[in-house]
């Protein structure tokens, strides 16, 4: 075999060589704004499944009051892939819908069922409570999980998103915090949740 130089870099140009590979990221609605609104959906986590299908989401956003002006700089909608304590989350013009566990009995805390419990009562959550605990215990179905991260998680997440859009530089994922995303998602409940049962069907 006859020996050569390999050449490691294509050339250089204005005084600098160019690398052999293209190290350009490539092309990801996380990472260039694309054109239109992105709804990715992730493998689960081991431990979690999706209860939420692209078209859920498509059909939910139909539902929400002038969504065309509030998903203004919404870039991409995440259906993510589940983790302990989390629901689901923003930043900066992304959407995040956590998977679901697939542990569907499990206790809540005491304080956050007294903030979600008319909430809950709506979409017919059945919830043991021992009072002398405060120990809630709550069981779900895949409908009502359903009904809690369309008519709840991505309500509160789009609230930070709404949040964010009314903030002069746009940086901020959320400068009013989750009280204003909370309220955020109560009211818009309160207009969407029937749309949701009309649409969806009354969880079981």
């Amino acid at each position: 075999m006859s020996r050569f130089h390999r050449k490691t870099a294509p050339g250089v140009r204005n005084g600098r060589v160019q690398r052999t590979n293209n190290w350009e990221r490539s092309p990801s609605p996380y990472t260039h704004t694309p054109a239109r609104l992105v709804i990715d959906r992730r493998r689960p986590s081991a431990g979690y499944r999706h209860l939420l299908l692209k078209r859920d989401v498509e059909r939910f956003i139909a539902l929400i009051p002038n969504w065309d002006k509030l998903a203004v700089g919404l870039d991409v909608i995440c259906l993510d892939h589940g983790r302990d304590d989390c629901d689901g989350w923003y930043n900066r013009g992304v959407l995040g819908v956590c998977a679901w566990s697939e542990q569907m009995r499990y206790e809540l805390r005491g304080d956050w069922y007294r903030g979600h419990r008319a909430f809950l009562e709506r979409i017919g959550a059945r919830v043991e409570v021992d009072e002398p605990r405060d120990a809630p215990v709550i069981h779900w179905t895949d409908d009502t999980a359903r009904a809690y991260q369309l008519c709840h998680v991505f309500l509160h997440e789009l609230g930070h998103h709404a949040d964010r859009m009314h903030t002069r530089t746009k940086r901020d994922s959320g400068p009013r915090g989750e009280p204003f995303a909370e309220g955020y998602a109560f009211d818009l409940e309160a207009v969407v949740l029937e749309r949701y049962f009309a649409a969806f069907g009354v969880p079981e």
